[in-house]
C-alpha cells in the first residue's frame, strides 16, 4: 500500500490526538528565576520518526523566562521551553532558529534535523500561548467550531464562535493572564533573548508559513541579528484571511491540468465546475449519515493544501457529482477531528486578529457566494473580529506593512499554494528584499510538498544558502501533478469504516443471541 495513503487515513482518523494534544509538555517558572533568564541542561532531545521510533540527538535543554507583557514592569513570569540540538561539526558555522507554522502550534515539534545539524546547531525556542507555562487553550471556542444547525457556517455559528470566544476571554483574564502579551513582536523578543544569552553573535532563520511572519518582523526589529533568512510558504501581511477569489484561481489551475488525461474528463469533463455545483448543492445524506456542507468545504479546503491529499477532494467531489456522496459524508464526520481540535484556539487568535483592521473587502457575502468553495475559515471566523471582541491590540503599524530589509533572504514556495500563495510574496515582500531570491516549484503545495516530495532538494537548497549565501536548487526536478487517488479514497475508506460499523454491530447483536440461547439452555437443564 502506497504510504501517502495510510499517512491520510492516520491523519483523517487522528489528527485530534496527534495534533489537539497543544503545545510541548508543560514548563514552569522556576523558584527566583528572574526575567529574559535562560537557564540549560545537557540533555538528549528524542524526536519521533513514525509511530514507533525515534532518534536522539545530542542537545541542551531548558527554560527560557520572561515576562508575559514586557510594556508592563509588573507583568508576571511566563516560561518556555528551549532545546539546542548540537551541530555534528566541531567547527559549526552559524546556528539555525526554528520558527514554526501556525498561529495556534507548538514551536517545539521540529523533526527535519538531518542534513542541516551536520553543520549547524538547530534552536528550538517555545511559542508564548502555544508552549510553556501558559498555552491558550480554548474548549469554549472549540466546541463553538462545531457549529449549530446542519452547516457549520450558517449565521447562528458564526456567532456562536464571537460569543465564546467572549467567554474565552473573559474566563482567561479572570485566571490572571494578559492576552495583551501574546503577539509577535513579543515571540520576536523570546528569540533574541536566547540568542543573547546564548551568546550567538548572528543566527540564521528557519521559518515556515505563519512563522515567515515572525521571520519578517525579526528582521525588522533586529536585523543586526540575523545572517540569513529561509522562508518557506511565505506569509507577507494582509494574509492571514484567505481571497476566495485567489481559492478559485487555483482550482481553476488544477482543473487545467486535470483536462489533459483523458481518463480524468472521462469522470469529469471540467474540475472545477464540478466543484462548484457540488459545493453550491451538496447532498445533506449519504444513506442515514448526514453531510454538513461547511464541514465539508473546510475539511476540503485544508486538504487542497498539499498535492497529495488534494487529489483526495477531487476525487470525492467528483464522485458525488457521479452520484456517490460517501467520500463527502466522511469528510464531514472527520471535521470535529480535524478542525475544532487542531490548533490551539486562544494562540491563533492572539496573534492573527490584530492582522487585519477593517475586515478585508475581498471577504463579503456575494464574493463568497459566487465563488467555488468560498473562503471557508475566513468565513467561519468572521464575527469574532468585530471590535470589542478580542482585546489584543493591533500590531504597530511599522509591522503591518511591508518595510525594506537588507538581511539575506531566500523564498521557497510551491505553485499552487492554497494557504499561503507564492503570488504574494513575488509581489508584495520578493521587491522590498535588497539580497533576495524566491524559488517556486511547479505544482507543489504548502510546506508538506516543500518538506516531503524532494526533501534532499530541500536540504539541498536550504544548507547552500545558509554557507555560501548561493541557493542551489539543481536538485530539483518537475514532477507532474498526479490526479489518481489510488485505492483508498475517501468513499472507499467511508464504506470500509460503514461495514466495519455494520460487522461490529451484526457481532454485538450474534453475542446477545448466544448469551441468551445459553442462559436458556442453562434453565432448561436445571429443570
Amino acid at each position: 500500500m502506497n504510504k501517502s495513503w495510510i499517512f491520510v487515513l492516520i491523519t483523517v482518523l487522528l489528527t485530534a490526538f496527534l495534533i489537539g494534544c497543544g503545545g510541548s509538555p508543560k514548563t514552569i517558572v522556576p523558584e527566583g528565576a528572574k526575567p529574559d533568564q535562560l537557564i540549560m541542561h545537557k540533555e538528549k532531545f528524542k524526536v519521533k520518526k513514525g509511530f514507533f521510533k525515534s532518534v536522539e540527538y545530542e542537545a541542551d535543554q531548558g527554560t527560557l523566562v520572561v515576562r508575559e507583557n514586557r510594556e508592563n514592569p509588573h507583568s508576571r513570569l511566563i516560561a518556555l521551553p528551549v532545546v539546542r540540538v548540537r551541530s555534528l561539526s566541531k567547527n559549526a558555522d552559524k546556528p539555525i532558529f526554528w520558527l514554526a507554522g501556525g498561529p495556534g502550534g507548538s514551536n517545539m515539534k521540529f523533526n527535519k534535523f538531518k542534513g542541516l545539524i551536520e553543520n549547524h546547531d538547530l534552536i528550538l525556542v517555545g511559542y508564548r500561548g502555544a508552549d510553556g507555562s501558559t498555552i491558550l487553550k480554548s474548549p469554549e471556542i472549540a466546541k463553538a467550531l462545531k457549529g449549530v444547525g446542519d452547516n457549520v457556517l450558517n449565521e447562528d455559528s458564526k456567532t456562536g464562535v464571537a460569543d465564546a470566544t467572549v467567554k474565552f476571554v473573559k474566563r482567561i483574564k479572570a485566571e490572571g493572564t494578559d492576552l495583551l502579551g501574546y503577539n509577535i513582536p513579543e515571540v520576536v523578543e523570546d528569540m533574541e533573548a536566547v540568542r543573547l544569552a546564548l551568546g550567538y553573535e548572528k543566527i540564521n532563520l528557519l521559518s515556515l508559513s505563519y512563522g515567515t511572519r515572525v521571520a519578517m518582523i525579526y528582521a525588522w526589529m533586529h536585523s543586526s541579528s540575523i545572517h540569513r533568512s529561509a522562508m518557506l510558504a511565505v506569509n507577507p501581511p494582509g494574509h492571514f484571511a484567505w481571497d476566495p477569489k485567489v481559492i478559485d484561481e487555483q482550482i481553476e489551475y488544477y482543473s487545467k491540468l486535470w483536462a489533459k488525461d483523458k481518463e480524468l474528463t472521462d469522470r469529469s469533463e471540467d474540475l472545477a465546475q464540478t466543484m462548484r455545483v457540488v459545493s453550491h448543492d451538496m447532498p445533506r445524506h449519504w444513506l442515514f449519515l448526514p453531510i454538513n456542507p461547511g464541514k465539508v468545504k473546510l475539511v476540503s479546503f485544508m486538504m487542497l493544501y498539499n498535492r497529495t491529499t488534494a487529489k483526495l477532494v477531487f476525487d470525492a467531489f467528483v464522485s458525488a457529482e457521479n452520484g456517490d456522496a460517501s467520500g463527502l459524508a466522511l469528510m464531514s464526520l472527520a471535521y470535529d477531528l480535524m478542525i475544532a481540535n487542531a490548533l490551539i484556539l486562544g494562540d491563533l487568535f492572539a496573534k492573527g486578529y490584530s492582522d487585519h483592521d477593517p475586515w478585508p473587502d475581498f471577504l463579503t457575502k456575494e464574493n463568497v457566494k459566487k465563488s467555488i468553495l468560498g473562503s471557508p475559515f475566513s468565513m467561519l471566523l468572521s464575527e469574532m473580529t468585530k471590535p470589542g471582541i478580542w482585546p489584543a491590540k493591533s500590531y504597530p503599524d511599522e509591522y503591518r506593512k511591508v518595510r525594506p530589509t537588507d538581511v539575506e533572504t531566500l523564498l521557497l514556495g510551491g505553485s499552487v499554494d492554497f494557504s499561503t500563495p507564492t503570488r504574494f510574496a513575488t509581489k508584495e515582500y520578493l521587491p522590498f528584499l535588497t539580497k533576495g531570491r524566491q524559488v517556486i516549484v511547479s505544482e507543489y503545495g504548502h510546506t508538506g510538498d516543500l518538506w516531503n516530495l524532494q526533501p534532499e532538494a530541500t536540504v539541498r537548497l536550504l544548507t547552500s544558502f545558509y554557507e555560501t549565501g548561493i541557493a542551489d536548487d539543481s536538485l530539483f526536478s518537475y514532477q507532474t501533478m498526479d490526479f489518481n487517488a489510488g485505492i483508498l479514497t475517501f468513499p472507499m475508506i467511508a464504506k470500509i469504516i460503514l461495514g466495519v460499523l455494520i460487522l461490529l454491530i451484526l457481532g454485538l447483536m450474534a453475542g446477545i443471541f448466544l448469551v441468551i440461547r445459553w442462559i436458556k439452555r442453562r434453565k432448561q437443564i436445571r429443570k
